[in-house]
């Protein structure tokens, strides 16, 4: 179901993805895109159904701005908007993204993290963009907020090891660096759009959508 979610005098395009029993749903997911493309994005669109036909809430969203701090405060009245359906009674809330979107979730949950313990289960980063591709020196900047996640945060990485905007060895220093407990899915043969050569797309998103399914459910 389409839905507006108001957003400071704008309003932000949305879908809700109900599981068809609603009778014991806990649990939500929020998915945002990269910095092209929306939340038809067909990824998010695939991996938001996985989720509905498992039980899951999935609430994914449209926020075209390019500055991630502009990204921050979408994702935030997402958030406030999923708090205020009175038909669940949810327990978990996880964010996920792919690309910048992921910056995004993962920025929000180190904020809220600050406020309260129990703000965010999980951040779910599909092709997190540690660097421009080439640019491997910024990947401080942009890894910081991964770094500031506290140990009660899990966060799940799908990453493709072909990825030109994630160099698996600082990727890993990164790793070690973080607090939250980090679980990586490489994706062997995985572009940044988790495209991989010879093989479906179909083949592909059903496999990532199968890992991120099972996370969730071993974190709940």
């Amino acid at each position: 179901e389409l839905v507006k979610v108001s957003f400071g005098t704008k309003s932000l395009d949305a879908i809700l993805c109900v599981p068809e029993s609603l009778n014991d749903v806990q649990t939500a997911v929020i998915l945002t895109h990269g910095a092209g493309g929306d939340m038809n994005f067909k990824h998010l669109v695939s991996l938001a159904h996985a989720l509905a036909s498992d039980g899951f809430l999935c609430l994914r969203f449209t926020c075209k701005g390019l500055n991630l701090a502009y990204r921050v405060k979408a994702y935030n009245a997402v958030r406030d908007y999923l708090k205020t359906l009175e038909r669940f009674t949810l327990k978990n809330i996880f964010f996920g993204g792919r690309s910048m979107g992921c910056r995004a979730a993962a920025a929000l949950a180190r904020q809220l993290s600050d406020e309260s313990e129990d703000a965010v289960q999980g951040v779910i980063c599909l092709s997190f963009p540690l660097h421009p591709p080439g640019k491997t020196h910024t990947h401080h900047q942009r890894s910081e907020d991964l770094k500031m996640l506290p140990g009660s945060v899990c966060v799940l990485f799908v990453s493709g090891t072909e990825d030109t905007m994630c160099n698996g060895d600082l990727f890993n220093e990164v790793l070690k660096d973080m607090k939250a407990e980090a679980e990586v899915f490489w994706l062997q043969g995985g572009s940044h759009g988790l495209t991989v050569k010879g093989r479906s797309e179909d083949s592909v998103m059903d496999e990532v959508n199968l890992k991120v399914l099972l996370w969730i459910k071993e974190k709940t």
